[in-house]
């Protein structure tokens, strides 16, 4: 319960800051203009956005090997660790990414107009929508199923063993958009603007 609260709050904190963005643009403006600006918000848009990458690419990782263990106390013990950190971790670095992100993208202009920018947006949404339309129900199936895990079993219930794969596979599916978007973020190719697809 208290991961869902933490959640729920950078959700809400992230809608509150979009809802003052759009109220104060002027100001917001004014802001953005300071060249000085730009290159602490860029530094931040690079650690938040590595650190959340990382820890999602080692949590993959950890699971893995947990898994392939095949002991439940240390599955058990991984699952809770890594759902941890999403939601103290990931999700601050998810919001402050987002936020200095949009920032650095109103200080080079139109992002709509940017191939290499819009692209990257979207692809990072696509990566938010597969985690919050897919992992967060997955993760409250698994985090019902493991309460009712015996410390000493020896094995897990095949339908827990089964929803920790597919939260395996899930996790992997929002992460792939992800090297895209940093591929993109530091070759910065000429592509075709998303503004201009449909045109």
């Amino acid at each position: 319960m208290k991961t869902k609260r933490v959640l729920v709050f950078f959700l809400s904190l992230m809608v509150g800051m979009v809802v003052l963005a759009l109220a104060f643009s002027d100001q917001l403006n004014e802001l953005f203009d300071s060249p000085a600006l730009y290159r602490h918000v860029r530094f931040v848009h690079i650690a938040a956005a590595t650190l959340f990458f990382a820890n999602a690419v080692v949590g993959i990782l950890w699971e893995r090997r947990s898994l392939a263990s095949g002991r439940p106390a240390v599955i058990v013990h991984t699952y809770d660790t890594v759902t941890w950190l999403d939601a103290r971790f990931s999700s601050p670095m998810i919001v402050v990414s987002i936020v200095a992100g949009i920032m650095l993208s109103v200080m080079l202009g139109d992002m709509w107009q940017i191939g290499w920018l819009s692209s990257a947006f979207l692809l990072f949404v696509f990566s938010g929508v597969v985690w919050v339309g897919s992992d967060i129900p997955t993760q409250y199936k698994i985090k019902r199923h493991i309460a009712g895990v015996d410390a000493d079993a020896q094995a897990l219930p095949p339908e827990l063993t089964r929803l920790l794969t597919l939260r395996l596979w899930i996790s992997t599916a929002g992460v792939l958009p992800l090297v895209a978007v940093f591929v993109l973020m530091v070759y910065k190719p000429e592509i075709t603007p998303v503004g201009q697809w449909f045109r």
